[in-house]
């Protein structure tokens, strides 16, 4: 440890000469104690400052992943005009259980950096939801859907109309919204055999900042409920990652699979009209010449019959 130590107290210069907005910021993100410690006296020693100073780290780190983290995702909407695989009722809880933790965060005065992401996924989420009812058909609905949240949003950073008490009930609700929110998906996916056109880097990044979230959660916010949260929503996230991996190349296999399906019965039906229209051709050929036989051979008997008697 001495050995790291004295290797970081070359950068000392550096550090002693941040920008002034460079410093503002660090001293308001970890503090004049733990800012003095980490960057000015480069101390790695101090372990109370190194948990804050990675927690920061992976606070803003989930921040600047999460305002992409969905893109993939709305990118595969776009690009095939299918909402196959994509829970809509999934999306609708997930946005609304953000919405309310986004707000409880807020009124309560928690550092940003534990719960920034959640206004950026929202947005995405929201995106991503009128597109879903709109390749299914259901345009009116999206804008319900829109007005319906706006007006909860409102409501809830309202303290006149949503006081602390009610705010922290729905925010254990949005515990339970946020595990049922998965369950859609994972039913989804199960139901049809395969993942659709649902995101593999969505949900494996999910899967770690849910993970980074627990971290930071139990080093910055001393809150039972923001914390059970975290974790029944990395429970589930872990489910649906592994789901993503047994269902790796299924949505393409069972494509495939239906269309030839579909394919070899028209294929079989067509080759057997064919040989029943040819079975009637060779029954209708047949069939005269028995009659005509026997039509022949009675009218070649009849006469010489009559001849001869």
């Amino acid at each position: 440890m001495e050995t790291l130590r004295e290797q970081l107290q070359r950068l000392a210069p550096l550090t002693h000469n941040l920008p002034p907005p460079v410093q503002d910021a660090a001293i308001s993100l970890l503090g004049p104690e733990c800012y003095k410690t980490l960057v000015l006296e480069l101390d790695p020693t101090h372990t109370e400052c190194v948990k804050l100073g990675i927690s920061k780290g992976l606070g803003l780190g989930i921040i600047a992943a999460s305002s992409i983290v969905k893109l993939p995702q709305l990118l595969k909407l776009l690009s095939t005009h299918s909402s196959q695989g994509v829970s809509f009722l999934s999306y609708l809880l997930e946005t609304s259980a953000y919405l309310i933790t986004l707000a409880y965060n807020v009124r309560q005065g928690f550092p940003a950096s534990t719960y920034g992401e959640t206004a950026l996924i929202a947005v995405q989420n929201v995106v991503i939801a009128v597109l879903v009812l709109h390749f299914s058909g259901k345009s009116a609905a999206a804008g319900v859907f829109v007005a319906g949240l706006a007006g909860a949003g409102y409501a809830l950073f309202k303290p006149e109309l949503v006081n602390g008490d009610m705010l922290a009930y729905a925010q254990a609700g949005a515990g339970v919204l946020g595990i049922a929110s998965k369950a859609p998906q994972i039913y989804t996916i199960w139901k049809q055999g395969g993942t659709g056109q649902l995101s593999a880097f969505a949900v494996f990044n999910y899967l770690a900042g849910s993970l980074a979230r627990i971290f930071t959660t139990l080093q910055e916010v001393d809150d039972p409920l923001i914390l059970y949260g975290y974790l029944a929503g990395f429970a589930l996230n872990l489910v649906l990652a592994l789901q993503m991996v047994w269902y790796w190349n299924a949505p393409a296999a069972t494509t495939v699979k239906s269309k030839s399906g579909k394919k070899a019965k028209k294929i079989s039906a067509a080759a057997a009209s064919p040989s029943t229209s040819s079975m009637k051709t060779r029954s209708a050929t047949s069939s005269p010449s028995p009659s005509a036989g026997g039509k022949g051979g009675k009218g070649g008997k009849s006469p010489s019959t009559r001849r001869r008697g």
